[in-house]
């Protein structure tokens, strides 16, 4: 069962998050911060993994420890139901088009975290939202993912588009490395033997 559930319980944030990597996209994510609630909705219904988050965080002072604790308590639980990463895919990639956007992400589940970010926003805001948080949530969720993720915005001017287009790129990435490799179903993938 490649499930996990997960609570991450500090000063600034109570977080719990529930995965099934083996779902349909189904997606039920509270954060009290309305667009990351509906970019993490992208991740889970782009990845038919299903994603279950509920966060309780310090949003008087801003979004910042919500967003990044989030990211952090993802990537424990993708590693968690990933167990020892056997007969995954392991490698995945997209290039994803929406409206003015183009993304393009490839990642490897490697359990050698790695970002590189070559994302500009146009504003610094979407709506309340400050974008620096779209780049803190996909750090967070590399480094304790053990995701080595590299994610390029080749166009666009519209930032909500180019935000979205980053969840959904990634999402779709994801899907691929984490599905069940037929060929090698009982095999890790990587020559060490481990990962």
């Amino acid at each position: 069962m490649r499930r996990s559930t997960l609570t991450r319980t500090t000063v600034e944030t109570d977080i719990t998050v529930e995965i099934n990597l083996d779902g349909s996209g189904r997606y039920d994510n509270e954060t009290g911060v309305g667009f990351f609630d509906h970019m993490l909705d992208q991740l889970s219904r782009h990845s038919l993994i299903d994603i279950t988050v509920r966060a309780k965080g310090d949003l008087h002072i801003d979004d910042h420890h919500t967003v990044e604790d989030v990211g952090i308590t993802l990537g424990q639980a993708l590693t968690q139901a990933l167990g020892d990463k056997r007969g995954i895919r392991r490698y995945g990639s997209c290039l994803l088009a929406m409206d003015d956007a183009q993304i393009r992400c490839a990642l490897d589940l490697s359990a050698r975290p790695f970002l590189i970010w070559n994302v500009n926003f146009p504003t610094s805001s979407i709506g309340t939202f400050d974008t620096e948080l779209v780049r803190e949530f996909f750090q967070a969720l590399s480094t304790h993912g053990g995701i080595t993720l590299h994610v390029d915005a080749l166009h666009g001017f519209n930032s909500h588009h180019i935000a979205e287009a980053a969840f959904k790129s990634v999402a779709r990435a994801l899907r691929e490395a984490v599905e069940t490799d037929p060929r090698k179903a009982d095999a890790i993938p990587s020559t060490k033997g481990a990962l």
